[in-house]
């Protein structure tokens, strides 16, 4: 596959998962961050600062979204203990639906 292959992919795939009709936002950085911005930018293959921060955003909606499913399973009633027993039981189950 060429890089203009999968970089059509992966265009068509943000398409996809996010709404194309995008709004603009202005932020103001020092110097610092401004710099520090840019240099991601450039080493970690991004075309723009928005797609930069816009992963940055994506990153933390999947940190908020998997603390909040951490918190849930903390706050449920423990499960059955994963002993030696539980984890036989995987194998066997995983054993039985291999095919040869």
């Amino acid at each position: 596959m060429t890089v203009v292959a999968r970089v059509f992919g992966l265009a068509k795939f943000c398409q996809s998962a996010y709404p194309a009709r995008m709004s603009t936002m202005n932020i103001s950085l020092p110097e610092s961050l401004k710099s520090f911005v840019d240099e991601q930018v450039s080493a970690r293959g991004f075309g723009t600062s928005s797609e930069y921060v816009r992963e940055l955003i994506r990153k933390d909606l999947d940190r908020q979204h998997l603390r909040g499913l951490l918190l849930q399973g903390a706050q449920s009633a423990p499960a059955a203990a994963a002993d030696e027993g539980y984890f036989e039981g995987l194998r066997a189950r995983a054993r039985g639906r291999r095919t040869t």
